[in-house]
C-alpha cells in the first residue's frame, strides 16, 4: 500500500512549480518507517510549516518542516518532519512553506537539498510537540525533525563537549559505570551500552567549533558553572539528529538547576588523626623549574599555564587540610631544587617535605610522590620503590613511606601506587578492551595488582605500624580485576566502606568517563588499620566542572579557585593514630 502511495504520488511531486495546497509528497512518506528514505535522490514537493530556523550565521544552514497536525498520517512508527538544506531568506517559524528538492541522507539525517521552488503558503499555527521520556522505549527514529518536549528534568551526565561544540549530554539520571557495582563481564558491557543509547544532547543550534560565548548555561560560564549531576528543564525543540546523536535543538531557552551545588571541603578533624589526600595532579610539569622550557611534553603548555595550574593545584590540596599528600602524574624529573616536586613542595609552603628516592623512579614520563607537613608528622626510615615484576622495566614503581604523628605513638605505611590506564594505545592480546566493562589493558592492571600485593613493601618493618594504606590512582573501578586482587590481599577500599555505590546512587566517586561516573583513586586500608580508620570520601571538586574551566581552556573562562584544577577527585581519608 505504501509502495503504491509513493507511485502515485511522485508525478505530482516532481512537478517544477506547484500552487499552495495542490497535492503533495506526505513527509511521512519520504520519512518512511526504516532509518533511510525509500525516495533519497529523488525530487519531490513537501508542504509544511516551518518550526525551527537554524540559517542563522554559524547555524546549519536551513530550517525544519513538519506535517500541520491535521495532516498526519496518524501513524505513530513514521516521523512528520523533515530537515530543508539551504540558505535562502524565505518563511520564519510558523509559516506554511511548500518546497519542491532533492531527498537526501546526510550522516543518518533525512533532508531535502537542491531546492528548485520554495514558496510562502501564509502563516499556521505550529504542530504542538510530542512529550518525551527517558529513557528511550525505542530508537526515537520515527520522531526525526519533530516538535518535541521532555516531561520531566533531565541530568547533565556529561559536559566534555560543552565548549567545544557547544553540546550537553543529558539523562533520565546520573549514570554510574557499571563496573562500579558490577562484576566485569558481558551483562557490565552492555549496561553501559544501554546508558550511553538512552541520552540526548542539548545542542546550541549550530555547527560551530569553540563558540564563543559558551552557550550553556544561558547566562554564561564566565559567571557561573554547569556540573554534571545539575538538571535541565523546560526542554522543548526539534529532534535532531546529527554526527551519531539524538539531540535536541532547542527553540525556547531552558532553565538549569544546580542539584549538584558545589561543596567546600572539609578542615575539621580530630587531634589525635592524621589525614592523607590522594589527587592525581593531572600531568604537573614545572618546565625547567625557573619558569622556561614550554611548552613541556605534558601538562602546561606556558609558563603562564602552568602557574595557574599549580594556584588550582595548591588550592585543592590545601583546602582540605591535610597532613600527608599521595600525589600521581608528577613529572619525574629528579629531587633538585627545580624538580616538579620541589616545586610543588614550595608552593605548599614552609612546612612541606617531599619523600626522595633518587634513582629509582623508573623511566616514565611520569611517577607516583609523597609530600608531609613536617610540623605534624615524621617520616620515618628509608622509603622503598616497586621495580620488579611488573614494574621492572615498565609503569610507575609505587612508592612506600612510614609515618608517624608528631606526639604520637604508632606509625602507619603509606603506599602510592599509579597502576597502567585504560587508554587503548599500544594494546595487543589480552591487553585489547574485552568487552567486558573494564577497557584496555585490564590484564596488566590486575598484573600490577599482584605484583604490588606481593611486595614486602607493603607491609613496615616499624614495630610500631598499626597498618598499611595504599592509597592513589588505581586506574580501575570498585568491581574489577585489580580491586579484587587487592582485597584478596587484605586490602579494602574505605571509601566505599563508608559511601558503597549502587547502580543508582553513587555518591563519592573521582572520575566521570564519557558520562559514567565512578572510582579510580582509592583509599585501601589493611585489616588492622581498618579500625583505625575514622572517615574516608571523596571531595567532587573536579571531575563534574566542565573542562572549559580548566587551566588549559582557551576560552577566557578560567578562574582563581580549587575547581576542576585537575580532571579527578581527591580522595580524603581520616586515620587515628
Amino acid at each position: 500500500m505504501l509502495c503504491s502511495l509513493i507511485l502515485l504520488l511522485l508525478p505530482i511531486a516532481a512537478a517544477a512549480e506547484s500552487a499552495c495546497g495542490d497535492s503533495a509528497t506526505p513527509i511521512s512518506v519520504i520519512q518512511g518507517k526504516g532509518p533511510t528514505s525509500a525516495l533519497a535522490g529523488k525530487t519531490v514537493t513537501v508542504e509544511g510549516i516551518l518550526t525551527h530556523d537554524v540559517r542563522s550565521a554559524g547555524g546549519f544552514r536551513g530550517f525544519y518542516l513538519q506535517q500541520a497536525d491535521h495532516q498526519t498520517d496518524n501513524d505513530p512508527a513514521t516521523s512528520e518532519a523533515l530537515f530543508v538544506f539551504t540558505d535562502r531568506g524565505t518563511g520564519k517559524p510558523g509559516t506554511r512553506l511548500r518546497v519542491t528538492g532533492r531527498v537526501k541522507e546526510h550522516h543518518g539525517l533525512t533532508e531535502l537539498v537542491a531546492l528548485k521552488s520554495l514558496q510562502t503558503c501564509g502563516r499556521e499555527t505550529l504542530p504542538a510537540p510530542i512529550t518525551l521520556t527517558l529513557p528511550w522505549s525505542v530508537n526515537p527514529e520515527h520522531l526525526e525533525n519533530m516538535r518535541v518536549t521532555f516531561q520531566d528534568p533531565l541530568t547533565v551526565v556529561d559536559n566534555y563537549n560543552l565548549a567545544r561544540f557547544g553540546e550537553l549530554a543529558l539523562a533520565a539520571a546520573d549514570q554510574v559505570q557499571p563496573t562500579e557495582y558490577r562484576q566485569p563481564g558481558r551483562q557490565a558491557h552492555q549496561e553501559s551500552v544501554r546508558n550511553r543509547q538512552n541520552r540526548v544532547l542539548l545542542d546550541d543550534n549550530r555547527s560551530l567549533r569553540n563558540p564563543s560565548p559558551v552557550p550553556w548555561p544561558p547566562e554564561g560560564l564566565s559567571s557561573t558553572t554547569v556540573r554534571a549531576g545539575d538538571q535541565v528543564d523546560g526542554l522543548i525543540g526539534v529532534l535532531d539528529y546529527r554526527f551519531g546523536a539524538w539531540r535536541i535543538q532547542p527553540t525556547l531557552e531552558p532553565r538549569f538547576l544546580a542539584t549538584n551545588p558545589r561543596v567546600v571541603a572539609t578542615t575539621s578533624r580530630s587531634s589525635d588523626s592524621i589525614r592523607v589526600l590522594a589527587l592525581n595532579l593531572g600531568n604537573y610539569f614545572n618546565g625547567d623549574g625557573r619558569g622556561g622550557d614550554f611548552p613541556t611534553s605534558r601538562g602546561a603548555e606556558t609558563a603562564a599555564g602552568f602557574q595557574r595550574q599549580q594556584q588550582r593545584l595548591i588550592q585543592t590540596l590545601l583546602a582540605p587540610n591535610p597532613d600527608i599528600l599521595a600525589v600521581t602524574e608528577l613529572e619525574n624529573d629528579g629531587y633538585a631544587s627545580n624538580s616538579a616536586i620541589a616545586t610543588l613542595a614550595a608552593a605548599l609552603g614552609a612546612p612541606w617535605r617531599f619523600v626522595s628516592t633518587p634513582g629509582k623512579d623508573g623511566n616514565d614520563a611520569i611517577r607516583t610522590g609523597l609530600l608531609y607537613r613536617s610540623d605534624r608528622v615524621n617520616a620515618i626510615g628509608q622509603p622503598e620503590r616497586l621495580a620488579h615484576g611488573s614494574f621492572r622495566s615498565a609503569g610507575r614503581p609505587p612508592l612506600a613511606q612510614d609515618f608517624q604523628r608528631t606526639g604520637g605513638e604508632d606509625s602507619v605505611r603509606v603506599v602510592v601506587p599509579h597502576l597502567k590506564s585504560k587508554s587503548c594505545r599500544g594494546a595487543r592480546g589480552d591487553d585489547r578492551d574485552q568487552a567486558d566493562g573494564q577497557g584496555c589493558f585490564a590484564s596488566r592492571r590486575a598484573a600490577e595488582a599482584k605484583t604490588l600485593a606481593n611486595w614486602s613493601g607493603t607491609r613496615s618493618g616499624d614495630p610500631r605500624s598499626a597498618g598499611t594504606l595504599i592509597i592513589g590512582d588505581l586506574n580501575s573501578y570498585a568491581r574489577e580485576q585489580s580491586l579484587a586482587v587487592l582485597a584478596g590481599a587484605g586490602f579494602m577500599s574505605m571509601v566505599h566502606h563508608f559511601h558503597p555505590c549502587t547502580e543508582n546512587a553513587c555518591p563519592h566517586y573521582t572520575y566521570r568517563y564519557r558520562g559514567e561516573k565512578g572510582t579510580l583513586d582509592y583509599a585501601l586500608a589493611s585489616e588492622e588499620l581498618k579500625p583505625r580508620v575514622i572517615s574516608a570520601r571523596s571531595w567532587l571538586v573536579n571531575a563534574d566542572e566542565p573542562r572549559a574551566l580548566g587551566y588549559r581552556s582557551n576560552q577566557g573562562l578560567s578562574r582563581s579557585g580549587p575547581w576542576r584544577s585537575t580532571d579527578h577527585n581527591p580522595v580524603i581519608i581520616d586515620l587515628k593514630l
